[in-house]
């Protein structure tokens, strides 16, 4: 029987869709303490299913959306606040990844988020920290997925490096251990190749003094047990141990032929890729030891997760730093802020707006101006440019994309096309946010307390009206242009502003 959701409340789970496999932990958090009740993981091999242009085979997605359809079950009850599903490197590679990301989403009853490179190595790193609660020192943690490699220094509290890289140990095997033949030489050329992807980040990473090498996630957990049981090392990975693994890879000369002592069925097609991402990692950074941490990315999501409900959300922390680092005017991003989350309240319910839109609408409020960092004129089109492309932390790429949107529609002309590409759903409501945010900025123009005056708003569907004292209106003739042109504009996406006479 599925608990209610009563039952369920202090539950958090967390999906992870990798380019290997799937994962799902559900874990219960009480008195401060996280305790994992369930962790499922399906082999589903996504990014075998990518063509040279990157599209996704229809077999690739239909098992994917299998293993979904049994993941879904067990989210049902769990509050839609505590579960995140994160897509990786296949999705962000993938050119119909939005098609892929609808049908998931559709079979999982919640959102699904594509995260960047530098996203996924900033939890993988939080999830290692989670689980390894000692401090040995400056860390370095290496996360060997199917389709990018996550690299990162930090220390006990936070990340200070952080890289991801496009080898894994699919797209390794599949480059050059094709068929499954395995030789000396193609060995040599997946070395080579990852060595080369490593290079510009060598020097980097080496100039960190690390005590502690730390490996996490599927491809590490595997080499660690295979020369652990193998005999070749009593804990841990060490070169020796890598190196006599090398040869018996080699040895073998078929992925068929792997039959390595702890080694799964499941994880020998891309075993051969995965040793030699792990080679030019050793090699390159000239690693003595690294230990194997069971605390990876999923893990990262649920702390960040429940960081997000304790008021401890990464996203307003990057907001505050974006702020300082482009001498943003924060009064005036407050008063927007404080307007637009006004105007939000008074039409939350008919217009069936949620809490993370009104994150969403907030940040944008604040970091609406932003671009006059670059220059005054189209300041909005150099803050939509700026959100979309830097690394935020804690936020998905499809967040960024509707924080860009927001500041880049927050003044002037309307432009509807820049909507186009979303779902009818997302685009209503995209527009609503969009209107309660260009109407807090409309009504700061002032950029002055004394000058707001008390706003009220109501709504159906795409009518809007706003009651305002007429003295005060007829006060502020400015304004008053500025609401008739801004009636206009919205007019031509087919949105009716009602404004006193």
């Amino acid at each position: 029987m599925v608990p209610s959701n009563e039952d369920r409340g202090g539950e958090y789970a967390a999906i992870d869709l990798g380019s290997n496999s799937f994962h799902i932990v559900v874990a219960r958090y009480s008195a401060n303490t996280l305790t994992v009740v369930d962790r499922v993981r399906e082999m589903v091999r996504l990014g075998a299913g990518l063509d040279s242009k990157n599209r996704l085979a229809d077999e690739a997605a239909d098992r994917a959306l299998d293993c979904l359809r049994r993941f879904g079950e067990r989210l049902r009850g769990i509050k839609s606040d505590n579960v995140r599903i994160v897509g990786t490197n296949t999705l962000r590679r993938a050119r119909d990844s939005d098609r892929f990301i609808e049908r998931a989403e559709a079979v999982l009853g919640f959102p699904v988020d594509i995260i960047s490179g530098i996203e996924e190595a900033r939890l993988i790193y939080l999830g290692v920290s989670e689980t390894l609660k000692e401090d040995l020192g400056l860390r370095l943690v290496i996360d060997i997925g199917g389709g990018s490699t996550e690299m990162i220094v930090g220390d006990v509290t936070k990340p200070i490096r952080l890289e991801s890289l496009y080898m894994g140990c699919v797209s390794s095997s599949e480059k050059f251990f094709g068929g499954g033949k395995i030789t000396a030489s193609r060995m040599r050329r997946a070395i080579l190749a990852a060595s080369i992807e490593l290079e510009p980040y060598v020097a980097k990473f080496r100039q960190f003094e690390w005590v502690d090498v730390i490996g996490t996630s599927g491809t590490v957990r595997a080499i660690e047990r295979v020369v652990r049981e193998s005999g070749f090392s009593e804990s841990g990975i060490t070169p020796a141990a890598l190196e006599r693994l090398l040869a018996e890879v080699v040895d073998a000369g078929h992925v068929d032929d792997l039959n390595l002592v702890g080694l799964g069925e499941r994880r020998r097609p891309v075993f051969a890729g995965g040793v030699a991402v792990m080679t030019a990692i050793f090699r390159a950074l000239g690693i003595r030891h690294m230990r194997v941490s069971d605390g990876s990315l999923r893990e990262g999501v649920l702390a960040d997760l429940i960081g997000r409900s304790k008021e401890h959300d990464t996203r307003s922390e990057t907001v505050r730093d974006l702020i300082d680092r482009h001498h943003v005017d924060k009064k005036q991003a407050r008063r927007v802020r404080d307007l637009a989350t006004c105007l939000f309240k008074q039409v939350k319910d008919d217009w069936g707006l949620k809490r993370r839109h009104k994150l969403v609408m907030q940040w944008a409020a604040q970091l609406h101006e932003i671009g006059l960092m670059v220059a005054h004129s189209q300041h909005h089109r150099h803050g939509a440019y700026i959100l979309k492309h830097m690394d935020l932390a804690g936020f998905s790429r499809q967040e960024q994309e509707v924080l860009s949107i927001l500041v880049r529609l927050h003044r002037q002309k309307f432009s509807h096309q820049i909507l186009e590409h979303f779902r009818p759903e997302k685009i209503t409501l995209m527009r609503r946010l969009i209107i309660l945010l260009r109407l807090a900025v409309l009504f700061n123009r002032g950029r002055s307390e004394r000058q707001q005056p008390e706003v009220r708003m109501r709504v159906n569907e795409d009518d809007v009206s706003l009651i305002l004292n007429a003295e005060w209106l007829e006060q502020h003739p400015l304004t008053q242009a500025d609401l008739e042109q801004e009636q206009r504009w919205l007019a031509e996406s087919g949105i009716r502003l009602k404004i006193p006479d």
